[in-house]
């Protein structure tokens, strides 16, 4: 195949996925126009934007995929692409970290710090199963190994934030 069909394939997937998002996004906008919309005008915006990143994150594995399964015979680029992957795992560990010392904090830069952690956690899930994608298309040991181990923090960050955030919901004693 070619290498202008290769990055032919990949951008239309990222088109698809971006088209993707942006109808489901339509779709709950139509469906959400009412009064209480209106009310909580900011809310329903961040949750639009919430959903768009969740749906454009998760169709654009496919094209990411395909990316990397045409790099798989460049171990530089997979060796640097695992360090990154590990690097970005670890501020997701720094940010749960973060997030459980200091979200009780009185207000100081500190508690500041602790409520947008809460950003870089939400994006917890996206990323392990992006590095999980990394893990199984890696042809290379160690660039696999490391693309699992940061698979296993951006799970932990996730359990983290989910047992923060839900549990409490579901199991709240009155």
């Amino acid at each position: 195949m070619k290498p202008s069909l290769k990055v032919a394939v990949v951008a239309g997937g990222y088109i698809g996925a971006f088209l993707m998002a942006s109808a489901v996004v339509a779709i709950r906008v139509a469906n959400t126009s009412g009064p209480d919309a209106q009310a909580s005008s900011g809310m329903y915006a961040f949750g639009d934007a919430v959903l768009f990143v969740a749906v454009f994150g998760v169709s654009a594995l496919v094209p990411t995929g395909a990316g990397l399964f045409f790099l798989r015979p460049y171990r530089p680029f997979w060796t640097v692409l695992s360090a990154l992957g590990l690097t970005v795992a670890l501020t997701g560990v720094a940010a749960a970290i973060l997030f459980a010392v200091g979200r009780h904090a009185t207000p100081s830069p500190l508690a500041t710090w602790a409520g947008f952690s809460v950003l870089r956690i939400l994006v917890a899930p996206l990323l392990a199963l992006t590095f999980l994608v990394c893990t199984f298309l890696s042809p290379y040991r160690s660039p696999r190994v490391a693309f699992l181990a940061a698979s296993v923090m951006e799970a932990a960050v996730s359990a983290y934030g989910g047992s923060v955030w839900f549990v409490p919901l579901f199991f709240h004693r009155p």
